[in-house]
């Protein structure tokens, strides 16, 4: 009787194990916990409970989505606007206890110092207003994210995207102060732009760029409006509307100033491509 007993108790512990494997906050967690399991090291009682545990670190004033990286791919990426360099801090450590890299974007000067001295191995980018931690870096994809701008002044946006795009694992192809008012630059870098599988755009003013170089390459492009530009730019409601209103097929265009969401965007892209059988 007390033999069966165990068998049934096994049986009820190990569907609960399988029941509970939705719940690993990343695929790394749950192969280190298994074989620690294999090995005897970690009972079985326990290896359910560190399952079940829910996928968030609550901070009270943040909930951190310890699940991202697995539902992702990435882990959750840290908005530093409106908050306190304590608070991003804060995140981070949280981040960082289960991840090997961590983003920030939108830092201002007070926070990456912050972030800098309390966090071992951060890299701050300073045009492109981020922070990266990224110790042992991912292999990079076959295929190329190129990303164009407009003028220096959307440098911060452009940058941005790139940083992203290079985290996440993608080669990245700067090209720089191409914008439309001198076309022959553009032109010269024709063939750069063509090898990419991906194309951001980032330009401000009038934001026609997207449209001249979707008309020439057979990528997607995915256009950046920034906020780049004098008062009928409206912060940059002009290039949003322009972009959006592209005559050039296969343009998609993110939120005014939004590199970060475009990188992230080109990174998805590219990993269909380089992952297609």
């Amino acid at each position: 009787m007390g033999g069966r007993n165990q068998r049934l108790n096994f049986q009820r512990d190990r569907n609960a194990l399988w029941c509970t494997l939705r719940s690993i906050v990343t695929t790394a967690d749950a192969i280190q916990l298994l074989e620690k399991f294999r090995a005897g090291k970690i009972s079985l009682t326990d290896t359910v409970q560190r399952f079940q545990a829910p996928p968030l670190a609550d901070l009270g004033f943040a909930q951190v989505d310890t699940h991202r990286a697995l539902r992702k791919g990435f882990p959750e990426v840290i908005y530093g606007g409106g908050k306190t360099a304590a608070q991003v801090v804060a995140i981070a450590r949280q981040i960082r206890a289960r991840e090997e890299r961590l983003l920030i974007t939108r830092l201002d000067e007070s926070q990456a110092r912050a972030v800098k001295r309390k966090l071992k191995g951060a890299r701050h980018y300073q045009a492109a207003r981020c922070i990266t931690i990224d110790p042992k870096p991912l292999a990079k994809r076959s295929g190329t994210i190129a990303v164009v701008c407009a003028g220096t002044s959307d440098l911060p946006v452009a940058e941005e995207a790139a940083v992203t795009a290079d985290i996440m694992g993608n080669e990245v192809e700067r090209i720089y102060d191409v914008g439309v008012a001198g076309l022959h630059r553009l032109l010269n870098k024709l063939p750069l732009i063509l090898k990419a599988q991906v194309v951001v755009v980032v330009a401000g003013m009038e934001g026609a760029l997207p449209s001249v170089v979707s008309g020439l390459v057979s990528r997607p492009v995915i256009a950046v409006p920034t906020s780049v530009g004098y008062g009928a730019n409206f912060a940059g409601l002009t290039p949003l509307l322009s972009m959006l209103n592209s005559c050039s097929s296969g343009v998609t265009v993110v939120n005014i100033d939004n590199g970060f969401g475009a990188g992230y965007a080109a990174s998805q892209i590219n990993a269909l491509v380089a992952d297609a059988p």
